[in-house]
């Protein structure tokens, strides 16, 4: 797919993994500057228009442009992808900065979604390009690294943003260190071998309309959608959506997602750990700030402060994972490793909600397992999903599970959101006669004895989802068990080992 890589030990590749890291990091703190952005966009661009569209306007042309990302950077080489990405992201960033309606501001994010969805995978298959094998889980695990310090300090910098700038410098301060970005990686990235096969455009628009249904369904209760677009319509589409993209791959001669990459184990298992490592991420950095602002009544910037363990965690492991893989610590042990340290988390989450509800450092303490496990399997995937692939097809096998992962945060928090709502819903069915009757409601203004019946409710509700998310972990290291070495021969590479 591109040409030898160079020496690390050269200017030029160092100073274009310094811009691929600074992508991820604008990437990064695009998502988690809006969450403490959104209140003020509400107040500054009323509309009829669901909030929620801002969020899943990225989300759905993000997740639906990665696997097409992966297969033209096979076809037409990383660079070209990379590059168009990026301009993408800018455009999408200056038109959301200069959004006058939230109509205009769902379009413009819409188009950063479909730039900022291919830098997760391109800028981690750059790398491939730039590094010798031997080196790559090194610099990948720094770009996760990179990807979590942005994630952990973004909410404190867009309190600050709003506070005293503007919520509109969330999104400008994204252009002159793209437009850098591009500049740089156009002049310093070398020229990709480009490969003559076609793009199967009727898979991926069958792949298209499965992903944009499951979403659409995942969000189907905050997005005010038409009322022929009910939850059965959607999962009925994305169902048989998916059924054709399959049937499609198995048929066509040059497919999107090749059912070859399916045939090897550790590619296998890789992707069901991407798709369960995105589960549990989003599990915690969505449940756990609900339950602190919530229940505790902490502010959104206190919050983020209790993610810390979370994120310190991710970095630190993540470094320390492209380490070991370098030294040659087999990928299943670390595998083993960081799912194990998933679940216990997940299990101290538990424990913490069951016997010290109010103790918001306890929860947070709770976390930094989450982030270790997390920071251990992110660069596993990436390098065992590139090893286990011949060189023509790394590009689809590298966005493949980052496809899965985001596809499986979103739906499973969809489904464990459900899960909680039922679970909290049937044990306040017994005070709801009572509240009605004494005219209060579960707020902060409401009695003491109300305030923690729902604290509890939801503490028991969370209990439920979290031991879900313990199970995902567990299935991940059961996964991580088909990541032991194996000999693998192609036509176009030798022996190799995963």
């Amino acid at each position: 797919m591109t040409n030898p890589s160079p020496s690390p030990s050269s200017p030029r590749p160092m100073l274009a993994l310094a811009m691929l890291a600074l992508m991820l990091v604008l990437a990064a703190l695009d998502q988690t500057i809006l969450s403490t952005a959104l209140s003020a966009i509400a107040q500054d661009l009323p509309s009829d228009v669901p909030l929620a569209w801002v969020f899943s306007a990225y989300l759905l042309t993000a997740t639906v442009v990665i696997a097409l990302y992966g297969r033209l950077a096979d076809v037409w080489g990383s660079k070209q992808m990379l590059l168009l990405a990026i301009a993408l992201f800018l455009l999408g960033s200056v038109a959301c900065g200069a959004s006058q309606s939230r109509g205009q501001l769902v379009l413009a994010r819409a188009l950063q979604g479909a730039g900022g969805g291919g830098l997760m995978t391109l800028t981690m298959l750059t790398v491939a390009s730039l590094f010798p094998p031997a080196q790559r889980g090194r610099f990948q695990a720094l770009l996760g690294a990179s990807y979590g310090v942005a994630t952990m300090f973004g909410p404190l910098v867009g309190g600050w943003m709003v506070e005293y700038i503007s919520w509109h410098w969330a999104f400008w301060i994204n252009a002159p260190l793209a437009l850098l970005a591009w500049v740089v990686l156009a002049t310093t990235l070398p020229r990709p071998t480009r490969h003559g096969a076609p793009i199967d455009w009727w898979g991926a628009a069958a792949l298209t309309v499965a992903l944009v249904a499951a979403l659409l369904a995942t969000q189907h209760s905050s997005l005010q959608l038409p009322a022929a677009l009910t939850l059965g319509a959607l999962l009925a589409i994305a169902a048989t959506s998916a059924a054709a993209f399959v049937v499609r791959q198995l048929r066509a001669a040059h497919p999107l997602v090749p059912p070859s990459l399916f045939r090897h184990p550790a590619y296998v298992a890789a992707a069901a750990i991407g798709l369960c490592s995105g589960l549990t991420m989003y599990a915690a950095v969505v449940f756990v700030p609900q339950y602190l602002q919530t229940m505790l009544h902490l502010s959104p910037t206190e919050s983020a402060w209790h993610l810390l363990p979370l994120m310190a965690g991710i970095t630190g492991a993540a470094i320390a994972s492209g380490k070991l893989l370098r030294a040659q610590v087999p990928a299943h042990r670390l595998a083993g490793v960081g799912s194990g340290l998933l679940a216990l988390s997940f299990a101290a989450l538990c424990g913490s909600l069951a016997w010290a509800p109010t103790s918001a450092t306890l929860i947070s303490a709770s976390l930094l397992p989450a982030g270790m496990g997390l920071g251990l399997l992110f660069p596993i995937v990436t390098v065992v999903s590139q090893r286990a692939a011949p060189p023509q097809l790394m590009g689809i096998a590298t966005a493949t599970p980052v496809m899965l992962r985001s596809l499986g945060g979103s739906a499973g928090v969809a489904l464990m959101a459900a899960l909680l709502t039922q679970r909290m819903t049937d044990e306040l069915a017994p005070l709801r006669a009572l509240s009605a009757g004494a005219g209060t409601q579960p707020s902060a203004a409401a009695p003491a004895w109300l305030q923690d019946a729902v604290r509890t409710a939801m503490a028991h509700g969370l209990q439920s989802v979290f031991w879900y998310a313990a199970v995902a972990a567990v299935v991940a290291l059961l996964a991580s068990r088909w990541l032991a070495p194996q000999r693998v021969n192609t036509p176009t590479q030798p022996g190799f080992s995963v």
